[in-house]
């Protein structure tokens, strides 16, 4: 990508678009352009062909999703496939409708089935089936990655696929029921420390293992990729590091400062057992992660206390 090429960033607002806007700033890009949801709805096709049309940009990175926790996709199964669809499919299609260079769709490790052999590659893809709860967002996913294929080998396009594992940082969604496990953490027990609370009960068992990944390691990743990868197959963004999530929950009390006890609700699901990237596809690029788990969610505490939209 040159320098001063016009560059658009869909969900520049959310955590992954705001962490590639700022990337981009810091290697000096100089037109980024972006649209708030009330100056362009993703799900209106018209919206997004008249946007194009006109703006022309000649690079898209595609951050725009509508996402959540397991209490979020559970509960609502048709808006997380409705609107992820829509939208992604509008973005995509006008990107090659009116030539653009190259496109950058963000997806998730949610994609891979509920059972793939570990860590997980880019090519177990649709080998078995995927985790109910979190179904109708994968799909989405999956036909958006799949679109992107479908154009590069239809029309020659080239347009490209990253899908991170479990992301936090700044801009995060800190929202008691609709936010991930990370971010829930957080806010769970920062109110309990400051409530004086005693104990903190958390969801399923503990055992499952997640890998975690700072957005701004995400976000030099997807600048890096757009200048240097091509092809039909996905990228895998992660660390290659696992934890179980009770590991997790007592690294997260111990940033907040929170020293009550940790109690199980094992009568709530647990999700998939084992979510792990298998990540040397980057590294054979020449691209590793930088930021450490502790070191990474210091930082992120800083941003849920500074962040307005936490109440």
């Amino acid at each position: 990508m040159e320098k001063n090429a016009k560059i658009y960033v869909a969900g520049h607002r959310g955590m992954v678009g705001s962490a590639i806007v700022r990337e981009l700033e810091r290697q000096g890009y100089t037109n980024i352009i972006t649209r708030t949801h009330r100056e362009l709805d993703l799900c209106r096709q018209e919206e997004v062909e008249k946007f194009f049309e006109e703006e022309k940009p000649e690079y898209v990175f595609l951050a725009a999703a509508k996402v959540g926790g397991i209490m979020a996709n559970s509960g609502a199964l048709a808006d997380f496939m409705y609107d992820n669809m829509i939208l992604e499919m509008n973005v995509i299609h006008a990107a090659w409708k009116n030539g653009v260079k190259k496109l950058e769709f963000l997806g998730s490790s949610c994609i891979y089935p509920r059972m793939a052999p570990q860590p997980m590659k880019e090519d177990c893809l649709l080998t078995s089936e995927l985790e109910k709860t979190n179904e109708a967002y994968a799909l989405a996913k999956i036909s958006g990655l799949k679109y992107c294929e479908y154009l590069n080998r239809q029309y020659s396009t080239d347009f490209i696929s990253v899908m991170p594992t479990n992301l936090y940082g700044p801009n995060d969604n800190y929202h008691p029921e609709h936010s991930h496990v990370l971010p829930a953490l957080i806010r769970r027990f920062h109110e309990a420390k400051e409530k004086g609370l005693t104990e903190v009960t958390c969801w399923g068992d503990g055992s499952p293992l997640r890998e975690f990944m700072y957005v701004d390691d995400l976000a030099n990743l997807c600048v890096f990729l757009m200048n240097n990868y091509s092809g039909n197959e996905t990228v895998n963004a992660g660390t290659g590091k696992e934890l179980t999530i009770k590991e997790l929950t007592s690294l997260v009390a111990k940033v907040v400062g929170y020293t009550g006890k940790i109690l199980w609700d094992t009568s709530k699901p647990n999700g998939t057992p084992r979510k792990l990237l298998d990540v040397s596809k980057a590294e054979k690029l020449g691209w590793k992660y930088k930021t450490e788990l502790e070191d990474g969610i210091r930082m992120t505490y800083e941003d849920f206390l500074n962040n307005p939209m936490r109440a």
